[in-house]
């Protein structure tokens, strides 16, 4: 479409066009002249607002174009554009009325060879190196022999094959398996997820939380394994909780997470290696510590056993021991059955001779002679307070003194006398009780120690002739018997003596 033509039309009769139709011919001039094209630049100012939409500039060192990815490609992008990146744009060309610019609509967008690739690793790692990420103090052990192993791949590659096949073959162990995308745009965030969620697991629960994880996956070119240098992955990795093998690629392949995991392997197959010990080798060992330990407590033994003998020799026989113990065993017991026998008759005797001193009619005379000192205290005791009492009157009606002072002394005195009263009295009641209790003490002692008391327990007296009979011969000589029984007295061969009734203790009565 030509839109001036110098020869056939002057200024003066030259077409007018509306702004939006001038707009939309020269869209049209521009997208049928380019349609898609290749570009080759550096990533300038990188913008994502939340429409998901991203918007960019790609330049050189003389000119600037605007671009675009749109929503729905963005996300299906290997690489994510960053600022400084050198990269390959493949789009449209066209133009936006609505600023009067032309810009492209980036439908791939790739690294600008490996040069591109590798100078964004170099700066991605000196950035999370700066940051402490790569520290040795931040990696932590891997167990010895973890219960429970995570493993983040491919479920149908290759790796995930060997992998349980070495740990079938070392030290079979539960494995869960996370599957991701191991290359590709869906690469990082899956297995930044995977790694979430592993740590997410709680211990104990339905699923069991993995004792290590194994992120692994095959060899590949650098585009290949670029999901594994991107930085969600590698602070997924760095701020994982469980310890984290990385088996990324070849031995001579190096990715992010290789710098930032507690361990790396160079094959999956070395990441399952380090993940569990040999079983039978274990097995081995144990026998040979368990053979070590029998042989340390088996010389042990010996060497106290021979011991012992040694020491052993240097005593004495056992019987040569006991010989002195059981003589001296052997004298005191013959010398025991004398000594019981003397030690009875010492007690014997020397209890005859106080039971000598002790007769019913002395504790009698001893308790009456108590009962009239007593009596005649308590006889003294009222004339004695009754003169005390008219001495103090007598000196009052003798004193001239007022009325009121008079009034006063009396209430003293009078509370003073019955304070001493009661003093005295309590005293007088005490003294009494002690008294009583002595007087009751011997009247026990004396029916313990007569005969009385001795014919409650079954025994009798027997009397013949008006005296006691203390023989078989005195009774057989005695023309008639009278048995004395506790309850009463019987008469051999003759009437039967009324039950006379037990002398009771003497009343205990006030003294006054």
């Amino acid at each position: 479409m030509e839109l001036f033509d110098d020869d056939e039309a002057g200024p003066g009769n030259s077409p007018e066009y509306t702004v939006a139709e001038l707009s939309g011919a020269i869209k049209r001039t521009i997208e049928g002249e380019f349609g898609h094209v290749r570009v080759r630049a550096e990533v300038g100012r990188v913008s994502t607002p939340r429409s998901g939409h991203v918007y960019l500039d790609l330049k050189d060192d003389k000119a600037v174009i605007s671009g675009i990815i749109w929503k729905g490609r963005a996300a299906q992008l290997d690489t994510r554009p960053e600022e400084g990146m050198e990269v390959i744009a493949t789009g449209r060309l066209t133009t936006f009325p609505g600023q009067s610019k032309y810009q492209i609509i980036i439908e791939d967008l790739k690294p600008a060879g490996m040069g591109a690739l590798m100078a964004l690793l170099e700066k991605r790692k000196a950035a999370l190196q700066a940051e402490g990420l790569f520290a040795p103090e931040r990696k932590r052990p891997i167990p010895y022999l973890p219960d429970v192993i995570g493993v983040v791949t491919s479920p149908s590659g290759a790796v995930i094959r060997d992998i349980l096949h070495r740990l079938r073959d070392r030290f079979p162990r539960k494995v869960l398996i996370w599957p991701v995308a191991v290359q590709g745009a869906k690469c990082a965030p899956e297995v930044a997820r995977a790694i979430a969620g592993f740590n997410a697991l709680s211990p104990g629960g339905a699923m069991p939380r993995p004792d290590l994880i194994i992120v692994a996956r095959g060899g590949g070119s650098v585009e290949d394994l670029w999901g594994f240098n991107e930085e969600i992955v590698a602070r997924a990795a760095a701020a994982s909780q469980i310890p984290l093998i990385s088996a990324v690629g070849h031995e001579t392949d190096t990715t992010l997470i290789d710098y930032v995991s507690d361990r790396r392997a160079p094959t999956p197959t070395a990441a399952a290696e380090m993940a569990v010990p040999v079983r039978h080798e274990l097995m081995a060992w144990l026998d040979q510590q368990g053979a070590r330990m029998s042989q340390a407590l088996s010389q042990g033994l010996i060497r106290r056993d021979q011991r012992l003998r040694d020491l052993s020799r240097a005593l004495p026989r056992p019987d040569t021991l006991l010989d002195t113990p059981r003589q001296r065993l052997d004298r005191a017991g013959d010398r025991l059955d004398p000594a019981l026998g003397t030690g009875v008759q010492r007690r014997k005797l020397r209890l005859a001779t106080l039971a000598g001193g002790l007769r019913p009619k002395t504790l009698r005379d001893r308790i009456a002679a108590d009962r009239r000192a007593l009596e005649r205290l308590s006889a003294r005791l009222s004339p004695a307070l009754q003169r005390g009492l008219a001495d103090k009157r007598r000196a009052v009606a003798n004193l001239r003194l007022r009325p009121d002072a008079i009034e006063r002394e009396r209430r003293r005195q009078a509370d003073r006398y019955a304070v001493l009263s009661k003093q005295l009295s309590g005293t007088a009641l005490r003294q009494i009780a002690r008294w009583r209790g002595r007087i009751d003490g011997a009247e026990r002692l004396r029916r313990t120690l007569g005969y009385e008391a001795t014919l409650e327990r079954g025994f009798a007296v027997v009397r013949g002739a008006g005296r006691v009979l203390t023989s078989v011969e005195d009774a057989r000589q005695s023309p008639a018997l009278e048995i004395q029984f506790a309850d009463g007295r019987l008469a051999i061969g003759g009437s039967k003596t009324p039950a006379r009734p037990a002398k009771k203790p003497p009343e205990q009565g006030s003294l006054f």
